[in-house]
């Protein structure tokens, strides 16, 4: 699953932002916490982070890093009593007008009897992936000013992850448990689940 979300902040700036995955705590529904430790951001960079529904930490692979284009962390595979998830994060960032351009996308791959819910999975990312976009907007700041340095995870991990509970991947990996400004710059676009000419993945 994608969607595109309009920020009026530089390339850089966004992929700083991202490529340290704690921030993702911050405004993510597929991610409840990470573990406060600094990890130098780069490509293979490991990090602990929890699953919303999951109590032990996982780890949390950066699996893609082109500074100011791409971004992607791959959690570890989960077990569950019908099989295993592996969720992909991944977000590409396009230079757009006095801003970015940023697609987010979400792969869960399942296996065994677990692929059987991959309607319920897709059904919960169309509703949550959208708002984590709107979130992820907002959270940089939509009107403020370039020069104004950005959240951190630091500063407010901890409320947000809790918030992030309830989201796509905590109604999947319960029904996985139980039984298994202007009219140019888009802010936040329909659920995409099919590839298109240009090449970017989408989940399906």
């Amino acid at each position: 699953m994608s969607t595109n979300v309009f920020v009026r902040r530089t390339p850089t700036e966004v992929f700083d932002f991202l490529a340290d995955a704690r921030n993702l705590a911050l405004w993510s529904s597929g991610v409840s916490s990470v573990a406060s430790a600094y990890v130098q951001p780069g490509v293979n960079a490991v990090y602990r982070y929890r699953f919303p529904g999951r109590r032990r930490f996982h780890r949390l692979v950066c699996a893609d890093f082109e500074p100011g284009r791409r971004i992607a962390f791959r959690g570890q595979r989960m077990w569950g009593p019908l099989g295993t998830q592996v969720p992909l994060y991944g977000f590409d960032l396009l230079p757009h007008a006095d801003g970015t351009l940023v697609r987010l996308s979400v792969t869960s791959s399942l296996s065994a009897g677990l692929a059987l819910f991959a309607p319920l999975v897709a059904m919960a990312w169309r509703r949550d992936l959208p708002a984590d976009g709107l979130k992820f907007r907002d959270l940089l700041g939509e009107d403020r000013p370039a020069a104004e340095a950005l959240p951190t995870a630091a500063a407010g991990a901890g409320a947000a992850g809790a918030g992030a509970e309830g989201g796509a991947g905590a109604g999947a990996e319960a029904a996985a448990d139980a039984q298994a400004d202007d009219a140019s710059v888009p802010a936040a676009t329909p659920m995409r689940t099919a590839p298109t000419p240009r090449g970017f993945d989408y989940a399906h």
